[in-house]
């Protein structure tokens, strides 16, 4: 199969050098699914924040090469365990002429710990800010915390003037109700593009910024996103020319794009994890023939499920053996993953996983309805699909409600109150290190911690394990954490790991672009032409 190489992509894009484009080049890409908001604080979703990053930008950045690099921060230091010092880039103006001074990383901070705001685990890093001067800020933590620099990618800073002209002081909120905030549908960022139409669900234009401050490739002058949520139309649209670049592309559909002439499939490992959780916190399941009692807080019942849950099978017929099966949270791509761990997940096995249920009181099984994403990740549906028929197996009866992303989003996170009994996930570490998924996904929801834990998982020394690892610089010690928290998450069945999915592209011969482990297309490295 004739699948582009990652390295050579990647290689050629950072060789182009930093020369502005000779002439204006338009450049058209699909995702199966909208941009939810362009409020840079509304949702922590990759894609979102993905394409967001093209307009608004952070203290720092990965560049093409997955480096932590300087963004608006262009340096930074740990004065005291408890306090980072940033240095504020001057020079720097958003896109409608405002300059960007340490006023406006303060207001950013605060902003993201809204009603609204989806990044409330950033927020939690941060326990208060000091502007020093106009472009000097501490942030102080509430425990010395030597990651923080590398948390700090995916917190966009907005222009305060901007947000309280347009009443946009607080984010848009994800469960719906506030799509009037100004910043849902208009930006005003620092970033290499800046937005010029949005249509929610048809398309979202975006020229280059001719006064950006930074380092910008590209040769593109102006950007067109289309959401198509049709696999075979996405797929068609590329290969007729409608588009220069699509994701994801169905696995099954690489032979399609093999066959047709100046395209081709664009393929490699994503550091993302997808998983099944369940409501294990209420005392009574919110969806569920069950009553006066929750099967899921019974470990046998997660055990259960986690036996009769074939990962190989999945791979093999609903991924045409392009994912990754795993048994921990974290892919091999992340700082702390163990591969003795990985190994250590429960065999499939339905007479055991019978048992179990029968053990716990559910001999005859029972109902529940599975929330499931229909438009996110790799074969999302099919794989909820795939479960259900799995579960059917020892008597689970799953109602599944598989929603296009923003319905789905809006109604199982934080805001909405974790609206959900059995559900299907994905996660990329944005830091690419696994405390990331300890705190968000693994730990209980305290203190700042678990927010995306949408299930409730809680075992109080994982809890405390990530709160150490988080200031532990002793990397001997920190592993020996990270291994005794995934391990008591394994063995209580916290989450049913599933696989990494693979990086799925289609992209046209006339385009180079550089495909990130998390699965993100940064404008600033796409050339149109040969």
């Amino acid at each position: 199969m004739r699948l582009k190489s990652i390295a050579a992509v990647a290689l050629a894009s950072a060789a182009i050098g930093a020369h502005m484009p000779a002439q204006a080049e338009t450049f058209r890409w699909a995702f199966q699914g909208d941009v939810q908001t362009m409020d840079p604080h509304g949702l922590f979703e990759t894609m979102t924040l993905g394409f967001q990053r093209n307009i608004y930008e952070g203290l720092v950045i990965r560049n093409e090469t997955m480096e932590t690099v300087g963004a608006l921060a262009e340096s930074w230091e740990n004065i005291s365990p408890k306090v980072w010092r940033f240095k504020i880039r001057e020079g720097v103006t958003f896109h409608n002429g405002n300059p960007l001074t340490a006023e406006d990383v303060a207001f950013s901070v605060e902003r993201i710990r809204s009603e609204g705001s989806d990044l409330k685990v950033v927020a939690g890093l941060i326990e208060k800010t000091e502007v020093i001067d106009d472009y000097t800020i501490d942030f102080h933590t509430p425990n010395p915390d030597p990651i923080l620099v590398n948390q700090l990618e995916i917190f966009y800073i907005m222009d305060r003037e901007w947000a309280e002209a347009n009443g946009a002081l607080e984010a848009t909120n994800v469960k719906g109700g506030d799509e009037g905030n100004f910043a849902n549908l208009n930006a005003n960022g620092t970033g290499p593009f800046r937005l010029v139409e949005r249509q929610s669900g048809v398309k979202t234009l975006l020229e280059r910024n001719p006064d950006y401050w930074g380092r910008a490739p590209t040769n593109v002058t102006t950007a067109v996103f289309t959401p198509i949520g049709q696999d075979a139309t996405r797929v068609a649209a590329l290969i007729s020319g409608d588009v220069d670049m699509v994701y994801p592309v169905p696995v099954q559909d690489w032979e399609r794009l093999e066959g047709a002439d100046g395209v081709a499939p664009l393929a490699g490992p994503e550091a993302r994890t997808i998983f099944l959780g369940f409501d294990q916190d209420r005392a009574e399941l919110l969806y569920s023939n069950i009553k006066g009692k929750n099967p899921f807080k019974d470990m046998r019942v997660r055990q259960a499920f986690m036996h009769a849950i074939n990962v190989d099978a999945i791979k093999a017929k609903v991924m045409r053996g392009a994912s990754q099966p795993t048994g921990l949270m974290v892919a091999p791509a992340v700082n702390g993953f163990n591969p003795q761990l990985n190994e250590a997940r429960p065999a499939y096995d339905v007479d055991k996983a019978k048992a179990l249920m029968a053990e716990a009181g559910y001999a005859d099984g029972f109902e529940v309805t599975m929330d499931c994403p229909n438009d996110r990740y790799v074969n999302d549906e099919k794989i909820c699909q795939a479960a259900a028929s799995m579960l059917a197996r020892i008597g689970v009866k799953v109602d599944l409600l598989a929603q296009t992303k923003s319905k789905y989003f809006g109604k199982v996170l934080a805001q909405n109150n974790y609206d959900t009994s059995f559900f299907l996930l994905g996660w990329t570490p944005s830091t690419f290190d696994s405390h990331n998924p300890l705190s968000a996904l693994m730990s209980c929801r305290q203190g700042g911690m678990g927010a995306f834990n949408l299930g409730g998982y809680c075992n109080e020394r994982v809890t405390e394990l990530t709160r150490m690892i988080q200031g532990e610089t002793d990397q001997a010690k920190r592993q020996a954490m990270i291994d005794e928290a995934f391990e008591i998450h394994l063995q209580e069945v916290g989450h049913i790991p599933l696989h990494q999915q693979p990086l799925s592209w289609g992209v046209s011969d006339n385009v180079t672009v550089v495909q990130r482990p998390d699965n993100v297309l940064d404008l600033r490295y796409v050339m149109v032409g040969n």
